[in-house]
């Protein structure tokens, strides 16, 4: 868990170093489901200019040790002190990791991962590799999600166009792990290296206690499913929930057997 006064640095500057790295072996094992899934072209992948496949998207339905990752309580404690004791996983935002070279480098990369407050999310990259200033570790405007949201990219924000040059870099050792609100500006930097940076990006948020039915999109990775709207049934009702052996077994078939699985605990 997080002291307060972590919690509270995460609050106003948008963005906090968990105190925790993952295991070494664990990071050995994501780095070689990743380097073969890419390799093998395995899709859906997101190609480069020259056509190599530089990310694996879909993480979650892929090999288990990616939710393994999404799930180790390294990530998830801290996690508790932010979105409280049941979390999500998002399927349909990040669920991706990134083989970033030179030739990735891009301008203008700063950006949000939501564009406005109605479904803000939080976000942790795990770092594979040692991120450094030379081959473009993250960089973060600290504060800036306390900003206007945006109708579309933040470059075309007036206000935006002001902030873009406070950007500060945060290099990451291999393991490591931050999170950050997705309301903060941020982005890649240049990679200037011949050596590659690794990294895995998750989203999470809690789970939606006024959605009395499961969302296909949300994997619950820690706690309950609650409902606690107000409306006719005025009951609190669970959501279902696999365990971490049903969530793995679904999800070597896929995101429709998973949610098949999911309707199934639901009836049991």
């Amino acid at each position: 868990m997080l002291a307060m006064r972590q919690v509270q640095l995460f609050r106003n500057n948008g963005f906090l170093r968990l105190p925790n790295r993952l295991p070494p072996a664990l990071v050995e094992d994501l780095k070689v489901a990743i380097m073969a899934d890419i390799a093998g072209e395995v899709e859906p992948v997101v190609r480069n200019r020259d056509g190599r496949a530089v990310r694996i998207s879909a993480l979650m339905d892929r090999a288990p040790i990616f939710r393994e990752a999404a799930a180790h309580p390294s990530a998830l404690d801290p996690l508790e002190s932010l979105l409280g004791p049941n979390i999500e996983v998002l399927i349909n935002r990040h669920n991706h990791a990134t083989l970033r070279t030179s030739g990735e480098n891009k301008r203008d990369a700063l950006h949000r991962d939501v564009k406005q407050w109605t479904r803000n999310i939080f976000t942790i990259i795990f770092y594979l590799e040692e991120t450094t200033v030379e081959n473009g570790c993250t960089r973060i405007v600290p504060g800036s999600h306390h900003f206007p949201g945006v109708p579309m990219s933040i470059h075309n924000s007036d206000w935006a166009r002001d902030v873009l040059g406070q950007a500060l870099p945060v290099p990451m050792p291999a393991g490591g792990m931050l999170v950050i609100d997705s309301m903060v500006i941020h982005g890649p930097g240049e990679n200037h290296t011949d050596d590659t940076r690794m990294s895995m990006t998750v989203g999470y948020h809690s789970v939606d206690e006024l959605m009395d039915i499961p969302n296909p999109k949300r994997l619950l990775v820690r706690g309950e499913g609650v409902y606690n709207g107000n409306d006719e049934s005025g009951k609190r009702q669970k959501q279902p929930r696999m365990n971490a052996d049903e969530w793995r077994e679904a999800g070597k078939y896929g995101m429709g057997a998973r949610t098949r699985a999911v309707a199934r605990v639901g009836e049991g």
